[in-house]
């Protein structure tokens, strides 16, 4: 007769994370600091160019200006991080 009790030697059954939980463990752990915010800061300068440029050296800028121009950077880090932990996971599976 077999006992359902686990043994000493044995570990606890961790519960498996779903791909974007532990995306966003390793997003907030920093993993992917050092290579997409290069790519962020490149790409958020060009859309910010071409895209409040003419605002902003008019000199007509408001504080939505300044949500765009964030979000110029914002979106190309959190794409970036989404590709490079992708990648990761799928050079590790």
């Amino acid at each position: 007769m077999s006992s359902s009790i686990p043994s000493r030697d044995s570990e606890p059954a961790r519960p498996k994370r779903s791909g974007a939980a532990e995306m966003i463990v390793l997003f907030g752990r920093g993993t992917t600091l050092r290579s997409c915010l290069p790519v962020a800061a490149v790409v958020g300068c060009v859309l910010s160019a071409i895209n409040e440029g003419a605002r902003i050296a008019s000199g007509h800028v408001a504080w939505t200006t300044g949500v765009q121009v964030a979000l110029n950077f914002l979106v190309p880090f959190l794409v970036s991080s989404y590709g490079y932990l992708s990648a990761a996971r799928a050079v590790s599976a």
